[in-house]
């Protein structure tokens, strides 16, 4: 993990990890409904201008601090700093006005107009002691850095390991839990261990007991052997997908991005790399959020490299060098793909080869791939000094949409296409009309015209897989489970060793 602060972790993996430690207002169970956790209720009023959550009482902290209206309201002001949570700061919390204790119990927010993804993020905020914000850790996550989980951090070594023990006093579960009380588990350890091949290693010789992330050529080994448990499920979110920068050419002309996506043979390319254990994608958000998720963009556009040429052509690039890439007065045309080396994983260096010789081969394409480290890769973003940058998230609700389409402090914490009202007047106009309808059946439809419209018509991202997790256990490991609805693995929480 980057940091084990949940509220400013980005990397849906670490989830696995820091669920053990935080906790949220509310949970939800596997259709979507909203659960009490640590409020027992919430409002919902002046047509989603105002949220009151009221509190459940007897929550404390890891550090011995009780749980009430003041600290969660400071949560709330906290992450509308973004030099403290960026992410959150620069996106849904600009909608923010005010965060008020009412009393001991309940807590308000308000918001300067209706915004139809705040609910989500206020009810999943992890809760951070009040005490964490006064902590020199507070940035890269500490043992100062306390929530009220089932589990409490004692000890973490960076790049290597990070071992947890029971919190005795546990007992606000949500109702979705498999239990409630403390957890069964006294100590959980997780190890580091960025290799596939070493994680299967580890597991296969009982030096673990589980395993997060098996390749798809690994998968059936342990989905057909007794001694294994193997799971998978598909995230929720945005998929893994090559995000074109629309004001930096060459891919400023949407010819070029409808030429690289036509170059690549994506069916062959997924199914010869996962080995059928990965879903193609084809929109801008996963299948399995269908209020967002319109399958009619589904084979729509494909493989097809007559078009590629033709597209090239008519957008001037239609020499050819030593090397056999196309130029247009002399440049070759170069695609600069930005990758982080913090979310490298599930052979998406293997992936980005594929595509890079695809490209090459169909088309005269060159994908210059670049692996950058973390502050690198935030003044690449910034700066827009990127061809495309290839990334997928997790975020739930169309939240993911605006922090990849709408422009950096407009409420796009991530901006990866540099879009905006100027250069994409109807991808702004209908992300901001999605969040201003409450009526999810009209929200629907506007999702539904934006995606063919970013996808299939502008081609502003070429959408590759659907992110999924993939678990491999001792068969001795019991009640292991995905997170309900999110579908990312759950923290440890219920978990038991039956030995």
């Amino acid at each position: 993990p980057i940091t084990l602060n949940a509220q400013i972790n980005g990397q849906a993996k670490a989830r696995l990890v820091v669920r053990n430690l935080f906790d949220s207002l509310l949970s939800r169970d596997e259709h979507g409904a909203w659960l009490p956790w640590l409020a027992e209720s919430h409002e919902i009023r002046d047509e989603g201008r105002t949220y009151i959550f009221t509190l459940r009482e007897g929550v404390k902290f890891h550090d011995g601090l009780s749980l009430d209206a003041e600290a969660v309201a400071l949560n709330f002001a906290k992450v509308r700093d973004p030099a403290y949570a960026q992410n959150l700061a620069d996106g849904p919390i600009t909608h923010l006005e005010t965060a008020t204790a009412l009393d001991a119990r309940r807590v308000k927010l308000t918001l300067g107009r209706p915004y139809a993804h705040f609910f989500a993020v206020a009810a999943n905020l992890e809760i951070l002691s009040p005490a964490a914000y006064d902590s020199g850790e507070l940035k890269a996550g500490g043992k100062s850095i306390v929530g009220t989980g089932p589990f409490i951090l004692e000890e973490s070594l960076r790049g290597q390991e990070v071992r947890l023990r029971r919190n005795p006093a546990y007992a606000w579960a949500p109702p979705v839990a498999p239990q409630q009380g403390p957890a069964y588990l006294e100590e959980l350890v997780y190890r580091i261990l960025p290799e596939s091949a070493v994680r299967i290693g580890a597991l296969t010789s009982g030096q673990v007991d589980v395993i997060e992330g098996v390749s798809g050529n690994d998968a059936e080994v342990f989905a057909n052997d007794p001694a294994f448990i193997y799971l998978r499920g598909l995230n929720t979110g945005s998929p893994y997908a090559l995000y074109f920068n629309v004001q930096r050419e060459p891919t400023r002309d949407p010819r070029v991005r409808r030429a690289i996506r036509a170059a690549v043979d994506l069916d062959r390319v997924i199914q010869s790399i996962y080995r059928g254990h990965r879903t193609r994608a084809w929109g801008f958000n996963s299948p399995v959020e269908p209020q967002i998720y319109d399958a009619s963009i589904e084979g729509s556009y494909g493989f097809d490299p007559a078009l590629a040429g033709r597209l090239l052509d008519e957008a001037g690039w239609s020499g050819r060098d030593s090397e056999g890439f196309r130029t247009r007065e002399g440049e070759r045309l170069r695609i600069h793909v930005v990758q982080s080396q913090s979310t490298v994983r599930d052979q998406r260096d293997v992936l980005l080869q594929a595509l890079q010789a695809q490209a090459r081969q169909n088309a005269g394409i060159e994908l210059h791939i670049e692996y950058v480290d973390a502050g690198t890769y935030a003044e690449r973003r910034k700066t827009g000094e990127y061809g495309a940058i290839a990334n997928s998230n997790a975020q739930i609700g169309g939240l993911d949409l605006e922090y990849k389409y709408l422009p950096i402090g407009a409420g796009g914490a991530h901006g990866f296409s540099r879009a905006d009202a100027e250069t994409h007047p109807l991808l702004s106009e209908l992300l901001h009309q999605a969040a201003a309808t409450l009526d999810d059946a009209e929200r629907a439809a506007i999702y539904a015209r934006l995606q063919d419209h970013v996808i299939r018509d502008e081609a502003v991202a070429f959408p590759l897989y659907v992110p999924d997790d993939q678990i491999a256990a001792a068969s001795d490991v019991r009640n292991l489970r995905f997170r309900p609805y999110f579908q990312q693995p759950e923290g440890a929480y219920g978990v038991w060793l039956d030995r």
